[in-house]
């Protein structure tokens, strides 16, 4: 019933709320003070799941009540925040009562998210993709583009991106 960690995945001091939920791959490096919080009532599975050789950089946070999958050798900055979920916004009632859409993230492999990035519910990241420092991540973005800003916009594809020399 705990945390899923596979061989050599190195584990520094983390949190986690329901330890269960969370699925680590082989080989992935995590530095310290990541938080993986499932935000939901108890169920069984993994709702978190990382892949392999995934490196997670320090302060990141998973905010998960759907889920989250991190494919293989995909590298993540500091400070990054990933939240599938949000709150209702009606008039006639208090906004931390009402139940808000819930939907999974993905993130493809070999993707790179530099630091402080935001992640929001329903937003799938293609394979290769980059998503550059301190952008917010509100739409999908496709397999080898580099995404920027607030919300992140398509700056380049790396499949365009030769160089000579």
């Amino acid at each position: 019933m705990g945390m899923k960690i596979g061989k050599r995945t190195s584990i520094p001091k983390i949190f986690t709320t329901w330890p269960h939920q969370v699925n680590l791959g082989s080989e992935c490096i995590l530095e310290h003070h990541i938080y993986f919080k499932y935000d939901g009532i108890w169920q069984s599975g993994a709702s978190i799941i990382i892949g392999n050789r995934v490196f997670i950089g320090s302060g990141c946070e998973f905010n998960i009540r759907k889920g989250i999958v991190v494919g293989d050798n995909s590298l993540i900055g500091s400070g990054c925040r990933f939240i599938d979920h949000d709150h209702g916004i009606k008039l006639e009632k208090l906004i931390r009562e009402q139940q808000g859409t819930e939907k999974s993230i993905k993130i493809g492999k070999n993707v790179w998210i530099g630091s402080n990035v935001v992640i929001l519910k329903g937003v799938e990241i293609g394979d290769g993709a980059i998503v550059a420092a301190g952008s917010v991540v509100t739409k999908n973005v496709p397999s080898n583009n580099i995404v920027a800003g607030i919300p992140a916009k398509i700056i380049q594809n790396r499949e365009l991106n030769f160089v000579t020399e």
